[in-house]
């Protein structure tokens, strides 16, 4: 008796994977190779020269603290956001799910005056903080509140879709078994989020370190006060300064691999866990 092997109209497997290789070596893989290769001209001396500096490290701390304290703020109103969205419904639903994406669709540049009009000493905020001295933009407060701005959708969308097929019963059963809210919560809603969690969070930290446009304006990129890495690199170009330029970048992109490895390897053990 004959078998006939069905026969797919899409593409193949050799094909979309070389398509695939052929388009990520071409957009992601050479640009990166570029900045290693770049940066490897330098001697271990002037890498480390350029990577050191006083003026670079205030931008290393300012850059990575910003968009970790950025990020794990979003973890929790976007957790919460996201909860509203997919278990409640209110009148303007539809309207605060569409305010969600607006740092998606906004530049950066506009956001970034956008906040510095709301929180500069004179804008509609600002001005009824100064006779209590809180000042917010052209500081390490406005930098952090831009890279919140822009990084809030990520966990957000990135939680949504786990909501959405996370099943009610599963909640009603637990809470008729004697569980309480909290201990719902904690045991069984929890650990079927944390992996998309922990994605989210990534994805913000990541996207923040990399801003620019919203944080030149409203953190005015202050040396040694509220100045940022992308913002140093893009000094060092105008500078002529390419394998400086590069080298900081590289850091840049070793510390950003390295956090995204990390996110994985918890998700996996989270998803084992959860199994066990």
């Amino acid at each position: 008796m004959s078998t006939r092997t069905a026969r797919s109209i899409l593409p193949g497997f050799g094909l979309s994977l070389g398509f695939t290789v052929a388009y990520l070596s071409l957009i992601v893989l050479l640009p990166l190779m570029a900045v290693f290769i770049k940066s490897s001209g330098m001697s271990a001396a002037g890498f480390w020269r350029a990577v050191s500096s006083p003026f670079v490290v205030s931008a290393y701390k300012v850059s990575f603290f910003a968009s970790l304290a950025a990020a794990l703020v979003n973890a929790v109103f976007g957790l919460i956001v996201a909860w509203v969205l997919t278990r409640y419904s209110f009148p303007g639903k539809k309207l605060v799910d569409a305010l969600v994406d607006i740092p998606f669709a906004l530049p950066t540049a506009v956001a970034g005056i956008a906040l510095t009009t709301i929180y500069a000493p004179t804008g509609w905020i600002g001005r009824w903080l100064i006779p209590y001295d809180i000042k917010i933009a052209y500081t390490e407060i406005g930098v952090f509140i831009a890279l919140t701005f822009i990084g809030l959708p990520f966990v957000v969308r990135t939680l949504q879709p786990v909501m959405e097929e996370l099943e009610p019963e599963l909640e009603e059963a637990s809470a008729t078994m004697g569980a309480s809210r909290f201990q719902t919560l904690r045991r069984v809603v929890f650990p079927e989020l944390a992996p998309a969690l922990l994605t989210g969070t990534a994805m913000a930290f990541a996207r923040a370190l990399g801003e620019y446009g919203s944080v030149v304006f409203i953190g005015a990129n202050l040396p040694m006060k509220t100045q940022i890495v992308p913002h140093v690199i893009y000094e060092k170009l105008e500078q002529y300064d390419y394998q400086g330029a590069t080298a900081i970048a590289t850091v840049m992109l070793v510390a950003s691999f390295s956090l995204l490895l990390l996110i994985n390897l918890l998700q996996n053990w989270s998803r084992r866990h959860h199994k066990i």
